[in-house]
C-alpha cells in the first residue's frame, strides 16, 4: 500500500503543483494591490479540503483498479475481456494497443503451433519408417555369426537407440502422454536390456555381474525400459575394460555400476543438462548430450529419481530410485 500511495502522489504531482502555483499567483496579486490576504487563504483552504475529498475518492478508485489489474496479471490470462472499462482517452488508447498486441501474439502462437505440429508429424513418421529397414537388416544379420556381422548388429542397435531417443524427445515435448502405470517386474526389464546389448558386451569383452532382482515396482514399463537401456548403453560406451554390475539397494533403488573412465568432478553438476557432453563427450565427437537429459525428464515424469556418482578412472554408478510411486497412485 505504501508503494502504491507513493506512486499515486507522483502521478498526481502536476495537479498539486498547478493548484499551489495558482494560489501563489492570487496571493501575489492581492499583495500587490494591498488587498487582505485572508481573502486568498480562505478559498485556498476550502479548495484544498475539497481537493483532499476528491483525492481520497480518486485514490480509492485507483487502488481498486490497481488490485484488479494485479489479479489479472497473476492469472496470466491472454484474453483482454476482463480488463476494466477505461475512463480516460489515454486509458482507452492503451487498452486498444494491448488488444492489438494480444491479437498479434495469438496469431503468432497459432502459426508456431501449426509449424511445430507439422515438424512433430514429419519426424514421428520418419522415425517409424526408419524402423522397417533396421528390422530387415537385423533379420538378415541373425543368420550370420562372424565378426563383421556382429559389428554391423552393434551399429544397428546404436541406430535404433538413436531413433528411440528421437521418439522419446518428441513424445516428452507433446501435450499428451502415453504413460500406463502398473506393477512391473524389474528383473524382466533388466534382463531384456542386457539381452539387447549382449553383442556389445561380447565384442568389447566386458563382463556383466547381475543377479535376479525379485522386485515389483509401479511404473510405466516402456519408459522405464528406455531409461535403463540409456544408462546401460552409456556404461558400455565409456567402459574400455572391466565390466558392468547391476544390483538392487534399499529403499527401492536400481544401481548400474561400471568400471569405466568415470566423469570429471566439474562435469557432474551439469551431467543432466540438455546438450551437455562434458570432457568425455568432447573426446567422443559422436556424443549428443541428450541421453541423460531424457532420462532425467522421464524419471521426473514417472515420479522416480535418478542420480550419478563418479570419479575419473574409477567408474560411474547411476542410481534410479523407484521407491516413490507415481503421483496418480499416491
Amino acid at each position: 500500500m505504501r508503494t502504491f500511495l507513493w506512486a499515486y502522489l507522483r502521478q498526481r504531482r502536476r495537479a498539486v503543483l498547478a493548484w499551489t502555483v495558482l494560489c501563489l499567483i492570487f496571493a501575489v496579486g492581492f499583495w500587490l494591490y494591498h488587498l487582505p490576504l485572508e481573502a486568498v487563504f480562505y478559498p485556498a483552504l476550502v479548495s484544498a479540503a475539497l481537493g483532499l475529498l476528491y483525492a481520497a475518492a480518486d485514490l480509492g478508485r485507483c487502488y481498486a483498479l490497481h488490485r484488479k489489474l494485479q489479479r489479472l496479471k497473476e492469472s496470466v490470462s491472454v484474453s483482454v475481456d476482463p480488463l476494466p472499462v477505461p475512463d480516460t482517452m489515454e486509458g482507452k488508447d492503451y487498452q486498444e494497443l494491448v488488444k492489438l498486441l494480444v491479437d498479434r501474439q495469438m496469431q503468432q502462437e497459432s502459426r508456431l503451433t501449426r509449424q511445430y505440429n507439422d515438424m512433430i508429424g514429419y519426424y514421428t513418421l520418419w522415425a517409424h519408417q526408419i524402423k522397417t529397414p533396421i528390422a530387415s537388416m537385423k533379420l538378415q544379420l541373425q543368420s550370420r555369426d562372424d565378426a563383421p556381422s556382429r559389428q554391423l548388429s552393434s551399429e544397428l542397435n546404436r541406430i535404433e537407440q538413436y531413433v528411440e531417443m528421437v521418439l522419446a524427445y518428441l513424445r516428452l515435448g507433446s501435450a499428451s502422454t502415453d504413460y500406463v502405470f502398473r506393477e512391473v517386474d524389474v528383473d524382466r526389464l533388466v534382463r531384456a536390456a542386457i539381452r539387447r546389448f549382449s553383442g556389445d558386451f561380447i565384442m568389447r569383452r566386458l563382463s556383466v555381474d547381475y543377479r535376479p532382482i525379485h522386485e515389483q515396482v509401479v511404473t510405466d514399463e516402456k519408459w522405464l525400459s528406455f531409461v535403463i537401456e540409456q544408462v546401460l548403453s552409456n556404461a558400455i560406451k565409456y567402459t574400455p575394460e572391466g565390466g558392468v554390475s547391476i544390483t538392487w539397494e534399499e529403499p527401492g533403488t536400481l544401481c548400474i555400476r561400471d568400471s569405466g573412465i568415470g566423469i570429471a568432478p566439474e562435469d557432474l553438476p551439469r551431467i543432466f543438462e540438455n546438450g551437455f557432453t562434458g570432457l568425455n563427450g568432447r573426446s567422443d565427437q559422436k556424443a549428443s548430450g541428450l541421453g541423460l537429459h531424457l532420462c532425467r525428464r522421464v524419471c521426473t515424469a514417472l515420479g522416480h529419481e535418478i542420480s550419478i556418482q563418479s570419479q575419473p578412472d574409477q567408474g560411474t554408478c547411476v542410481r534410479i530410485g523407484l521407491y516413490k510411486p507415481p503421483r496418480s497412485f499416491e
